[in-house]
């Protein structure tokens, strides 16, 4: 049955934020490797992603792309993990809202700041974050409620939230704040996130030179 769940993935990648949901879901996928500048092109590949760009998602005849994307589908795909609140749950709004603060503002102001991008005094009602600032305060108050973006409830929410925080922090796009230390700690030494980590640490590892 893992031919029913295809991932599509480089272990350098933002890939595993997806590795580490399917890890959560807990149902048998398979891995399909690709490289960068090759298969990643391949015209087989672009068929499922014409943006040629990992990860990606097969599930029977869906194909899911973007990080956000894929980790709300299989919340939903596969209620029996609870990692989504019911359509009608009053956490469904906070669910939604903080896995798209990430996906839009977060990712956008953690972008500019590692291109050194400055959005002009004045301007920034053009752009969707405002200001990295105000961002990033929005987040830090985000993750200060409880041990997860829904209280007690971890969620898909808090997998591709944690991993921004996480990678932002290690890569420095995010800045390291006491309360986001404390809530990636707590996220990363789940057994699913440690099992995600170690398979890609292992695919890294294995397809270095030499």
């Amino acid at each position: 049955m893992a031919n029913d769940l295809i991932f599509y993935t480089n272990p350098q990648s933002r890939g595993r934020v997806v590795r580490w949901m399917l890890e959560e879901v807990g149902k048998p996928y398979r891995t399909e490797l690709l490289d960068y500048d090759t298969t990643m092109k391949a015209p087989e590949y672009l068929a499922i992603n014409p943006m040629g760009k990992v990860p990606a998602l097969r599930h029977g005849d869906v194909i899911v792309t973007e990080v956000a994307a894929i980790c709300t589908y299989l919340a939903d795909a596969f209620p029996d993990a609870g990692l989504a609140p019911p359509p009608r749950d009053r956490l469904r709004g906070p669910y939604y809202r903080w896995l798209f603060f990430a996906a839009g503002p977060v990712e956008m102001a953690a972008s500019n700041r590692a291109l050194g991008l400055v959005v002009p005094s004045g301007r920034e009602r053009m752009i969707g974050y405002g200001t990295f600032e105000a961002t990033m305060n929005t987040l830090e108050s985000a993750v200060s409620q409880g041990e997860y973006l829904l209280g007690d409830r971890f969620s898909a929410a808090d997998v591709y939230v944690g991993s921004h925080i996480g990678f932002g922090m290690q890569f420095g796009t995010i800045e390291k704040r006491p309360a986001f230390e404390r809530y990636v700690a707590r996220l990363f030494a789940r057994p699913a996130a440690l099992h995600a980590k170690q398979i890609d640490d292992d695919l890294s590892a294995a397809r270095q030179p030499g």
